[in-house]
């Protein structure tokens, strides 16, 4: 018996070679065609044209409610006793919300009281986060209920991330702070990561 290289069970098989294509149709494709995928049905679907993305239409009614929501947010967190809370009104810069808060907690448990009493205040307006992520870390939470987002921190982490000074041509929406929830120089912790 003769040894070819090949296995006992490919004797006889041979491969089928496609036969080249002309030059002239290869060439004829346009490059904004899609590639064709081996093996795939060709669809009868058609591509539809890329639509223009239109930046929402928003009332000033609409604005100033959602202002009052964030607005009761941070006041939820307050009662968590947050500290330093900060509302930024990015409506006229950013195109995935209109208002953005950050607030701090002193440990990871407070962090997560924080973001549960902000959610539990939300509800009982019959507001419910469209997502929240980070939780049960007890270093961030992000509350998103789409025309606001609250960041709560773990206040070395926030100012780790600084989150504020990427919105600092953003203007602040003015907060009632009591004195225990303002932070002085001497309260920073960042030394305590």
């Amino acid at each position: 018996m003769k040894k070819t290289g090949r296995s006992p069970g490919a004797k006889g098989k041979q491969t089928k070679r496609r036969p080249a294509q002309p030059a002239a149709r290869k060439a004829a494709k346009p490059a904004a065609e899609r590639i064709p995928v081996r093996g795939a049905r060709k669809t009868k679907v058609k591509a539809r044209p890329v639509a223009e993305a239109q930046p929402r239409a928003r009332g000033a009614a609409d604005l100033a409610e959602t202002r009052e929501l964030a607005i009761a947010a941070m006041e939820a967190a307050l009662d968590k006793r947050a500290l330093a809370p900060i509302l930024i009104d990015v409506s006229g810069m950013g195109s995935y919300t209109d208002f953005i808060g950050v607030v701090s907690g002193r440990s990871d448990r407070q962090v997560d009281a924080i973001a549960e009493g902000i959610g539990l205040a939300m509800k009982a307006r019959g507001i419910y986060p469209l997502g929240r992520e980070g939780s049960g870390t007890g270093r961030w939470t992000l509350l998103d209920f789409g025309a606001f987002v609250v960041h709560v921190f773990y206040h070395p982490v926030r100012e780790f991330y600084d989150l504020e000074s990427l919105w600092i041509e953003a203007p602040r929406v003015p907060l009632e702070v009591p004195p225990e929830a303002k932070l002085n120089q001497a309260d920073a912790l960042y030394g305590a990561l």
